[in-house]
């Protein structure tokens, strides 16, 4: 970790706001900038997802909006990052796990909005560790394995690029699946999109028009394929794009 990621100073109303930002998911723009250019049919569970994760020619400058944000050139095995995401203030960390898994959390204890820090020698994988009051988190799930916070790390949507990069794309609420995030978002803004991908419960019906903004697939610079990944249970283990 670096210099900066130190506990919060104890102001109350900044650990309250650190609280609610590790909670928040997302802009909605940058759910649908993760599946508006499906094309066709896509089922959740495998959760494929066309290419829009990574930034595109011709997005437009909005300051609202939530971009994604490279983090490192590559991570290997054993090793972790820590970066801010989604906002400047917003405390977040990766990890490779020893399995070539990659993971991704918000950095901020859901305990007093504390700075977590991963740990490399606890444990076969390591353990993600709040020092200010003993909290610890599964470094695989996120889950709290021991300490009083009262929930999992929010997690952090990482993207691998072809070349090894490693890219921060969104993020979930605590306890919440990359899958029930997006279809949580996309039922609200999107049910057109939320009924194509198969989110359970989504309106079945006429689709609707692509929202403001959303540029087409084919207006990508970035032909790759792209694997995103959280913490993570088989259901929401991966995402898959390629460019048109």
């Amino acid at each position: 970790m670096n210099g900066t990621d130190q506990p919060s100073s104890g102001d109350p109303r900044e650990a309250l706001r650190d609280r609610i930002a590790a909670d928040s998911l997302t802009t909605r723009r940058d759910y649908l900038r993760i599946v508006a250019t499906v094309s066709g049919g896509l089922a959740v569970g495998g959760l494929g997802v066309a290419s829009g994760i990574l930034p595109r020619h011709g997005d437009p400058d909005d300051a609202k909006a939530l971009a994604p944000k490279r983090i490192s050139a590559q991570l290997l095995p054993g090793e972790s990052v820590a970066f801010r995401y989604p906002d400047e203030e917003d405390r977040a960390v990766a990890v490779r796990l020893n399995d070539g898994t990659l993971v991704g959390y918000s950095a901020i204890c859901t305990h007093l909005a504390c700075a977590v820090l991963w740990r490399k020698d606890r444990g076969p994988e390591g353990e993600l560790y709040c020092p200010c009051h003993e909290g610890v988190f599964d470094a695989r799930t996120g889950e709290v394995t021991a300490g009083p916070p009262p929930r999992r790390l929010p997690k952090v949507v990482l993207a691998e690029q072809t070349d090894g990069s490693i890219w921060a794309v969104g993020t979930t609420h605590s306890g919440e699946s990359i899958e029930q995030g997006i279809c949580r978002r996309l039922g609200e803004d999107r049910s057109d999109l939320a009924s194509r991908i198969g989110c359970p419960g989504a309106k079945r019906g006429a689709e609707a028009p692509a929202a403001s903004g959303i540029s087409h697939p084919s207006r990508t610079s970035l032909p790759l394929v792209t694997k995103a990944t959280s913490a993570t249970q088989a259901g929401d283990a991966e995402i898959h794009g390629r460019a048109t």
